[in-house]
């Protein structure tokens, strides 16, 4: 895949770095490959749709969900304002504009890969947004997860018909009018093309893969604050020794481990403290090192949703085989896909001849369900760790004899008080938001929708607790910044003190009390964004 800072092309899988640089304008590029194969695919379903024999084909010739055994409307266009019409039930706030861009991206790379029937003008239309601004106003409640993100995506389809609102520069307004300020033409579909862009689940994906990088981040940015904080008090970092993690068992351990000790190489211990460290420093390595190996397999499912495709009923062309094409078929992950599986369905409506249009369930976004709901559990711990070593810190029982709350003057001054208290508070709507939200199903869509993963909710709560993470971890630094002010030694290991000294650059020492909500924030960048050691 040709994939330069401002270019990317939907010929192969894409990462989630592309995701968040889809927040802003890039070009995305189809290949004359990448056009030939969605080509091949739109012959297939108009041969399966007028050819002899049963040609029924779910959206185009029947009605949706539940009503699928009642015919559809026999107007192309027609058909097309019926499938988006009826969708037209979200509520809430607007999503934010980077997932609705990443979720996008993901639509157009699941459609170019040339299974879903769609006209090659769709995914060229679909890719000349991203040049612009153009962000269609999602709302963000609706989604079951099930039959894809049916209720999203259909909002984001009519802005770009030039129907509902959307934004440009920031602005919202009524999406013909920011389709034509942006130069972009109203979309045209039929009732395949239609289904298509809301039959997937684009939305909980993008979700899920920002939410994933937002907490790796913050993941790393723990593993060096800990790693200063254990400096600043002089501990002894015995507890990170490579012998102990080994026997440990765990992989995540033994990686997070070596990295910390990268950091902390060159460090001196006080002599002064515990033999035993409290749990927040002396089995950090191991909380982080679960963390490590549950983000793994998190990142193994956000891979195959982001090279899969997601969508139904699917078109195999005859030349395509039982869908061992790797690159397009069936996902890249070590057989993760399921393009094999698929190749060995028949039934109403299989074709013959040309190739056979399979009606499947390649929408249900179980997997990320599953892991927007781990991360969940993961970000949650993390907050658990990162508010846990901000009370040590604060702690003069605990914090080696340094002042209470790190107030230059307690009493009169009150330090990092109010950044505690707020801590505290972020720590419980974590927890609170935490939840399962995967495996609580509710029966919709007259039982045609019998059991569903809402991994639409999973993931979008998962992106919004990954930038609560980040607060925490900015919090901590704030307070590890105010340690050295108030009396704490400076770090002996050099990669701790180049952690501390970007933190003085960021962060001015607190003397007289003032608000900190920037500070943290500030800090909380620096972290999220910096390549620390």
């Amino acid at each position: 895949m040709l994939t330069t800072l401002d270019t990317v092309s939907l010929t192969g899988p894409l990462d989630s770095a592309v995701l968040r640089r889809a927040a802003a304008p890039l070009t995305v590029t189809v290949d004359d490959e990448t056009r030939a194969r969605i080509d091949h695919s739109r012959r297939l379903f108009r041969d399966l749709l007028h050819g002899d024999g049963d040609s029924r084909i779910y959206g185009a010739t029947t009605g949706f969900g539940a009503l699928v055994g009642y015919a559809g409307r026999a107007d192309e266009a027609d058909q097309c304002d019926n499938t988006l019409a009826h969708l037209g039930a979200g509520q809430g706030p607007d999503l934010p504009p980077a997932i609705v861009r990443a979720a996008l991206l993901l639509r157009a790379r699941s459609l170019a890969q040339g299974l879903s029937g769609v006209s090659a003008e769709v995914v060229e239309r679909l890719t000349a947004l991203f040049a612009t601004t153009f962000t269609p106003a999602v709302p963000r409640y609706g989604s079951v997860g099930a039959s894809g993100d049916l209720i999203p995506l259909a909002y984001a389809t009519q802005a770009l018909r030039g129907r509902g609102h959307a934004y440009l520069d920031d602005r919202r307004m009524p999406a013909a009018e920011a389709l034509t300020a942006a130069g972009l033409r109203p979309l045209a579909l039929d009732g395949r093309d239609a289904l298509a862009l809301v039959n997937g689940t684009s939305v909980t994906t993008a979700a899920t893969a920002l939410a994933r990088d937002g907490v790796r981040a913050a993941h790393r940015a723990l593993a060096a604050l800990t790693c200063l904080l254990a400096d600043l008090l002089g501990c002894d970092p015995g507890f990170l020794d490579e012998d102990l993690l080994r026997a440990y068992g765990h992989p995540g351990a033994v990686h997070v481990g070596t990295r910390m000790r990268h950091t902390l190489t060159g460090v001196t211990p006080s002599g002064t403290r515990p033999l035993q460290e409290p749990y927040s420093i002396r089995c950090a390595p191991q909380l982080l090192g679960a963390a490590e190996d549950a983000l793994r397999y998190v990142d193994g499912v956000v891979a195959a949703d982001l090279g899969g495709v997601s969508d139904n009923p699917l078109f195999f062309p005859a030349d395509r085989g039982t869908g061992k094409d790797t690159g397009a078929a069936g996902g890249t992950d070590g057989g993760t896909g399921r393009g094999a599986d698929a190749g060995q369905v028949t039934g109403p409506g299989a074709g013959a001849g040309p190739g056979k249009v399979v009606h499947g369930g390649n929408f249900f976004g179980q997997p990320a369900a599953f892991a927007a709901d781990l991360l969940a559990s993961v970000t949650a711990q993390l907050g658990n760790l990162a508010e846990r070593q901000l009370d040590l810190l604060v702690d003069p029982a605990r914090n080696g004899g340094l002042p209470p709350m790190l107030a230059t003057a307690p009493g009169r001054e009150h330090g990092l008080q109010g950044v505690q208290l707020a801590t505290t508070s972020l720590v419980a709507e974590i927890r609170r938001a935490a939840t399962p939200a995967g495996m609580q199903s509710l029966p919709t869509n007259l039982h045609n929708q019998d059991v569903v993963p809402f991994g639409t909710q999973a993931a979008l709560r998962s992106y919004d607790m990954a930038e609560l993470l980040g607060l925490l971890c900015g919090s901590l630094a704030v307070g590890l910044r105010q340690a050295v002010h108030v009396g704490a030694r400076r770090p002996t290991a050099p990669g701790c003190g180049e952690l501390l000294d970007a933190l003085v650059a960021t962060v001015p020492a607190v003397e007289r009390d003032r608000p900190l909500d920037a500070d943290v924030r500030a800090a909380a960048r620096l972290l999220l964004t910096t390549d620390l050691p």
